[in-house]
């Protein structure tokens, strides 16, 4: 009786801890090197809004939905801004042979964004990004409250939708 009484004590505790582990918000990583266009290196701890959110959107040069999505988001970036103060920043993961591509990209297609290159792909791998495009949503606290892969005409204004409910301090969890 007293062993059947521990185990399933034991069970309820460890249960506990899993739900107590899933609510838990997943923040950005802290620890990862990037370069920027000029190829200074930076942390990703530098990546902030002064306490408003971010879009984190992971690309390539070779990826045309990024490139699409980018360049949509583009047109209305800043619409976006007067609106929300929200910022892009722009992850390649071009590896070194086609990181040199980026830079020119970036002028050539006007992205007033911020843009880093993860050239060895620690973010990408840190953030469990596979495919691309893979836009996060994050908060003003650093937390991440919503992700996406791909893009279709329209998705972006379903992000911006997003943001807007994300500086209103909605929960957009169940948002896909």
């Amino acid at each position: 009786m007293m062993k059947k009484l521990l185990v399933s004590a034991l069970a309820l505790f460890l249960s506990i801890g899993v739900f107590a582990q899933e609510a838990k918000k997943s923040v950005l990583p802290d620890n990862i090197s990037v370069k920027t266009l000029d190829g200074k290196t930076v942390q990703t701890s530098t990546f902030n809004n002064d306490g408003k959110p971010y879009i984190l959107s992971f690309w390539a040069t070779w990826c045309k939905p990024c490139l699409r999505e980018l360049n949509t988001i583009k047109e209305v970036y800043e619409e976006w801004q007067e609106e929300t103060g929200v910022k892009i920043i722009a992850v390649s993961i071009d590896d070194a042979r086609g990181a040199s591509r980026v830079k020119p990209l970036v002028n050539g297609s006007g992205w007033e964004y911020e843009v880093y290159i993860d050239q060895n792909q620690d973010l990408k791998r840190a953030m469990n990004v596979v495919n691309v495009p893979h836009t996060f949503i994050i908060n003003g606290n650093g937390e991440i409250v919503w992700q996406h892969t791909s893009f279709v005409e329209g998705s972006e204004e379903e992000l911006i939708e997003l943001v807007k409910k994300v500086m209103n301090g909605e929960d957009i969890s169940e948002s896909k």
